[in-house]
């Protein structure tokens, strides 16, 4: 109840402060989405560039945690995170303190499934976000970012909801840990407090997800996403 309490909480604070605390909107954000959107990049700081492509890894590395978690939920996963590659971290929280804890997974796993949870798939994603990340820190301007920070609220928000997502992960990471029978308290947190890169290397390193018959009640939960 309090992990509940306290996610909802926090979803309540950062929408508030994302609509009513943050910098004002600036009247040429529109069109810098758009450019950011369709590849025009010419002009735009790296830094930004690198972390608007980051916020598009995230919602994958969350997708291959929260599709196996909202298994045996009773409200189901796939509307939140696919929300999430809009938003963010405001579509995820209301499923973190929307779900119950759940450390097994039951059922076959479909093809989509054994997608993300393939450690293909972690690799890609760590090769993206390692490209990614390289270019905003080599050719980025620093001092040109934290002004726009300062001043803009898309770049503002968005620096923000990648924090959230690195910081709301070990939610996650637990029971996704204990459903594959890698329960270490040592990998847990050197996972939750390396950020991006600490999910990305548990997502190519986790063992495989075990497919477990269903019978009676169990097998009705598993039907439920």
């Amino acid at each position: 109840m309090l992990r509940q309490v306290s996610l909802f909480s926090l979803w309540v604070g950062f929408v508030v402060y994302a609509f009513f605390l943050a910098p004002p909107d600036q009247p040429d954000t529109f069109e810098l989405i758009k450019k950011l959107s369709i590849g025009q990049w010419q002009g735009i700081n790296p830094l930004i560039i690198s972390l608007f492509n980051i916020m598009g890894v995230w919602p994958l590395i969350y997708s291959a945690v929260v599709f196996t978690d909202g298994r045996c939920q009773k409200i189901p996963a796939w509307p939140f995170a696919t929300a999430s590659f809009g938003v963010g971290a405001f579509a995820l929280l209301p499923y973190l303190f929307l779900r119950k804890p759940n450390q097994e997974f039951f059922g076959k796993k479909t093809i989509f499934i054994k997608l993300l949870d393939s450690r293909v798939t972690g690799i890609i994603l760590t090769v993206i976000a390692s490209i990614l990340v390289g270019y905003g820190v080599q050719s980025g301007n620093w001092q040109d970012f934290i002004q726009q920070w300062q001043t803009n609220r898309f770049i503002h928000v968005m620096s923000l909801d990648f924090c959230m997502l690195c910081i709301l992960f070990p939610v996650l990471l637990g029971d996704d840990m204990a459903r594959r029978g890698w329960k270490n308290h040592q990998i847990f947190w050197l996972i939750a407090l390396v950020p991006l890169f600490g999910p990305l290397i548990y997502l190519c390193l986790r063992p495989a997800l075990p497919e477990v018959e269903t019978t009676g009640i169990s097998k009705q939960q598993a039907t439920v996403n």
